[in-house]
């Protein structure tokens, strides 16, 4: 499992913020992922929560709707590093540098700490 390391000390911007693509870069309006802190500005930074896609694998997608454009067809027991789950819906980034997207709850196994 990777930990992710979380930055330390005080961040500001020097100008504006990087404008950054969805598909590749685990940052939203409202949520970034912690390595983020520093690069752009959003309301709320998240430590990433290791998670496996379940054995039979899940398509992750570019929006929260079922019927969304498939960003990449993942395999059961690839890592998905969750940052937000909201209405049923998974949001994180594949691996550390991986796609980001999409996916629904019951994709991803439970949390093996809370089992």
């Amino acid at each position: 499992m990777t930990v992710t390391a979380i930055p330390e000390g005080q961040y500001g911007l020097n100008g504006p913020a990087e404008k950054l693509d969805a598909a590749h870069w685990p940052v939203r309006g409202d949520l970034a992922h912690i390595r983020l802190a520093g690069r752009c500005f959003v309301p709320h930074y998240a430590v990433p929560m290791p998670r496996k896609v379940v054995a039979a694998g899940a398509n992750l997608l570019a929006a929260n709707k079922a019927d969304a454009e498939v960003r990449e067809a993942l395999a059961g027991g690839t890592m998905f590093n969750l940052l937000d789950v909201t209405g049923g819906w998974a949001w994180g980034q594949v691996g550390e540098d991986g796609f980001v997207g999409y996916l629904p709850v019951e994709a991803l196994e439970a949390d093996e700490r809370r089992s």
